[in-house]
């Protein structure tokens, strides 16, 4: 993907699943948030209850255009929360302990391959930063990381921006931070729909982060974010 770079002169990362990995992944947290409350699942239950819950709010969102905020955020985890932990003995108490679970520094980790591409691409002068559907809560995991530091001071958050990716319109706050034009931003993430196809669609370049191999026919995708500059 090296080849890419000199025909670029900004590159925007997601965060989640991207940059940002929780640790423990998130079924065993849920899990484990579950049997507090006398809910005893499998991480299997754990994890399919997750996604059917998580593919409703995308519905919703879908539906809304992409529209979101900070209220809205909140909104949607509750409901992603409840629904996936459906029978613990205080669905309100446990839903704010994950809340806030994910909103600390340590628990979650950075691509091990992280600061060298990032330290390597703002040698090269390439402009940096971080677009990710999230909360304010992404600005307290960041401060736990000196090594993204190099992205703080151009971060698109959906709730604030008020647009959710794949939406045109969080696409263009990437645009006007990155301060040139749209082919010349490069968007790189994992999820096809929100990050490649709405980048793509909003005149940016992007690559696609496939560490399983999923997507082998779209054309510019890497296993591990090292290959950008490998």
């Amino acid at each position: 993907m090296a080849h890419l770079l000199p025909k670029v002169r900004a590159v925007f990362f997601d965060a989640v699943g991207t940059l940002l990995f929780p640790n423990p992944s998130a079924p065993v947290v849920y899990a484990e948030a579950a049997r507090r409350h006398g809910l005893f699942l499998s991480l299997d239950e754990v994890r399919n209850r997750f996604i059917a819950a998580y593919c409703r709010e995308e519905q919703v969102d879908a539906n809304a255009s992409w529209v979101t905020s900070e209220e809205r955020e909140h909104q949607r985890w509750r409901c992603i929360v409840t629904e996936t932990l459906t029978g613990v003995s205080d669905p309100d108490v446990c839903f704010q302990h994950l809340f806030d679970h994910f909103a600390l520094s340590s628990s979650w980790k950075v691509a091990p391959d992280a600061e060298v591409l990032l330290r390597s691409l703002t040698d090269s002068g390439v402009v940096l930063g971080l677009g990710s559907n999230y909360d304010a809560r992404l600005w307290s995991i960041l401060e736990g990381f000196p090594e993204l530091a190099l992205l703080r001071d151009r971060v698109v958050i959906s709730a604030s921006v008020g647009v959710r990716k794949p939406g045109a319109p969080f696409f263009r706050e990437v645009i006007q931070l990155a301060g040139c034009e749209p082919g010349e931003v490069l968007f790189v993430g994992d999820d096809l729909a929100n990050d490649y196809d709405g980048a793509t669609s909003a005149g940016l370049r992007a690559v696609l982060l496939d560490p399983h191999n999923k997507h082998a026919d779209i054309p510019e995708r890497i296993t591990r974010l090292a290959e950008l500059i490998d």
